[in-house]
């Protein structure tokens, strides 16, 4: 018994249908990465480290929200981020020497300690001073 030989299998030369409609690949845009919040334009950023007594001093982020000494601030705690806002009713005073003391309570709640560096975000439009442990930064930029 003498078997049929397999006709070979070519493919074919011509271009699929799907192929032909989509047109060229420049004929459409590419997708662009954008930031899920707009940047602030007037906000100023700043690294700085936290002394044993809980201090920052960066005196640029101070003088672009226009503070001064004996101002008021309230302070918030949230996640790894401490926000302070000049606040007439504010239980910290602001000392002539424009450092921020981060209240010990809020440091322990946000993880941070003496010689943690942070990242300062002031954004005098609201008012206020952000700081970002470098935790948070961490897990807020992508691998």
């Amino acid at each position: 018994m003498t078997a049929q030989p397999l006709a070979p299998v070519i493919p074919s030369s011509a271009v699929p249908a799907a192929r032909r409609r989509a047109g060229p690949a420049a004929g459409r845009p590419l997708p662009l990465a954008r930031p899920v919040r707009p940047v602030p334009e007037d906000g100023v950023y700043g690294i700085a480290r936290i002394d044993s007594s809980g201090r920052i001093c960066e005196r640029a982020i101070v003088t672009a929200l226009g503070w001064a000494g004996s101002d008021r601030l309230t302070f918030t705690a949230d996640a790894g981020v401490v926000t302070a806002r000049r606040d007439p009713g504010g239980m910290v005073t602001l000392p002539a020497s424009a450092y921020i003391t981060i209240p010990a309570a809020l440091r322990h709640r946000c993880g941070l300690e003496a010689g943690d560096p942070v990242l300062l975000a002031a954004l005098p439009g609201q008012d206020a001073l952000a700081a970002y442990s470098l935790a948070v930064v961490d897990q807020a930029v992508p691998a």
